[in-house]
């Protein structure tokens, strides 16, 4: 539990906190934003009292952008608004996700061009600090104009009407609000529409998968140099020379983790006579197809870092001007969270091969299957099939979403990022990926078991101690479905990914 008070100030939040946010976090507003909040406050203020035209203030929404509407309908318009939109469909957002948004949209209002009260954005750190987590449906937005159905649900927890969870107790209406610290708010003009607009689902799903995504890849490096001592594969394709001769980022970091883990060993020894002169590409393209996706990683990183800190409201407030644009549009989110999903899945085809090669007998060294006796028992048979049916899952999931639109609101919202829906696939990408590293982490271990009493080298003995710790040895044929959940656990607690960066220094 965080009991330390950060301050927001909508300009300066950083990806990494987002992404390890922890229930009960504390915020406050800065004072420079709760400056800027109530300047483009006053500024709604002025238009309403001087008759402007402003879209979502004087007028309706979407397609009903041209309908003005009468100042004493004003309020009714905001509280409709959420009602309306409070369309969300299918199992809620998890707990993490919706903290997230719930940091996400405060921070984007604090940046002072949403014209919302602060006092609302309060009651959203309010509800972060007690952890009352807002039951937010996790589909039904299409990505523009912001992710409204999600935010709508979202924003009912402020008004009074919404339905959350606190730990296992559920709470409903005005009890939401008064356990976060609050009344329920009667919105102003503009309030409920700055609410709604903005990427914030989309962008939390995304920044999960970034860094799931990370992990993963790490410990997809070290596994694969586990299975290079494994197969007794050479070491040459890592040699540093290769990688900057081709001068690829990604490429060169992966092949220096790679040489880092691998060194000398037992294992290694043992083969250097040996007359194989290349290993399969799934092996020997480690650097090359995991440095591909970690520049992929990069990239996304960079884009979300941006997205943290930018405005996606629409319209936006600059002193007296009232602009319409399109910030609420995801289609960064939605295109970086197709190229993670299409990054990870060649990754995750990349394990799914070298266990396929484990299973081969490609060491002369170990039986076919990892078996005790070839025939009678079918050793990692079937296992191989449970990490190729979820890599061809994968291969589906992977067609991006971002390539796809539909119109809505009457073709005023006539091209839609579903940035939201990228990032479901990612998540469901990352969840099959972990269990494929679970098996490959199995394999390879066993079959390391099976060359002893040679040894490969001190991180990897370490590696494989750890596993050992969780998941006994058994040469003979068993049930393998709780292995592969534990090591499947083992793989997404970290411990497997922590070991490329414990030998930076080696």
């Amino acid at each position: 539990m965080s009991t330390a008070t950060r301050t927001l100030t909508g300009r300066a939040l950083g990806l990494e906190e987002v992404a390890a946010l922890a229930p009960h976090s504390h915020w406050q507003l800065d004072a420079d934003a709760l400056a800027r909040m109530r300047a483009s406050r006053g500024s709604v203020e002025r238009a309403i009292a001087e008759g402007q035209v402003s879209y979502g203030i004087t007028t309706g929404f979407g397609a009903f952008a041209n309908r003005r509407i009468p100042p004493q309908q004003l309020l009714d318009l905001q509280v409709n608004l959420v009602r309306s939109h409070s369309v969300g469909v299918g199992t809620p957002l998890a707990a993490a996700h919706v903290r997230r948004i719930l940091l996400l949209k405060a921070n984007n209002l604090a940046a002072g061009f949403s014209g919302i009260r602060p006092a609302v954005v309060e009651a959203l750190l309010g509800l972060l600090a007690q952890d009352v987590l807002p039951l937010v449906p996790g589909r039904g937005s299409v990505g523009a104009s912001g992710d409204l159905a999600p935010l709508a649900h979202l924003s009912l927890a402020v008004i009074g009407e919404g339905s959350a969870r606190r730990g296992a107790e559920h709470l409903e209406g005005a009890a939401v609000c008064r356990a976060a610290g609050f009344e329920p708010f009667r919105l102003e003009a503009k309030e409920g529409l700055a609410l709604l607009n903005g990427t914030q689902v989309s962008t939390a799903l995304a920044i999960d998968g970034w860094r799931r995504a990370r992990l993963l890849l790490e410990s997809s490096i070290v596994l694969g140099a586990l299975a290079v001592e494994a197969l007794a594969g050479s070491h040459a394709p890592f040699d540093e020379r290769i990688h900057e001769a081709r001068g690829q980022p990604g490429q060169r970091r992966v092949a220096a983790g790679l040489r880092r883990l691998l060194g000398a060993s037992e294992i290694h020894s043992s083969h250097a006579a040996c007359d194989r002169v290349q290993d399969p590409y799934s092996v020997r393209c480690m650097p090359q197809v995991a440095g591909a996706a970690w520049d992929a990683i990069e990239h996304a990183g960079r884009v979300l870092a941006a997205e943290v800190n930018g405005v996606s409201d629409n319209p936006l407030i600059f002193g007296d001007d009232i602009l319409s644009g399109g910030n609420f549009h995801a289609a960064p989110i939605g295109l970086v969270a197709d190229f993670l999903a299409i990054a990870l899945t060649d990754v995750a085809s990349m394990s799914e091969r070298r266990i396929d090669v484990l299973d081969r007998r490609v060491n002369p060294n170990l039986n076919m299957f990892l078996t005790s006796e070839p025939g009678v028992e079918s050793g990692f048979m079937i296992a191989h099939v449970a990490a190729a049916a979820l890599a061809s899952e994968n291969k589906t999931l992977a067609h991006p979403a971002s390539a796809d639109s539909i119109p809505t609101s009457a073709g005023q919202e006539d091209h839609v990022s579903m940035a939201p829906w990228a990032g479901h696939k990612l998540l469901a990408i990352c969840d099959n990926l972990a269990t494929i590293l679970g098996i490959e982490l199995l394999v390879a271990s066993h079959a390391i078991d099976c060359q002893r009493p040679l040894r490969t080298t001190p991180p990897l003995e370490a590696l494989h101690a750890a596993l050992r710790r969780e998941v006994s040895f058994q040469p003979r044929d068993h049930r393998l479905d709780g292995d592969i959940r534990a090591a499947t656990e083992f793989v997404e607690s970290g411990r497997v990914a922590a070991l490329l960066g414990s030998t930076a220094a080696d």
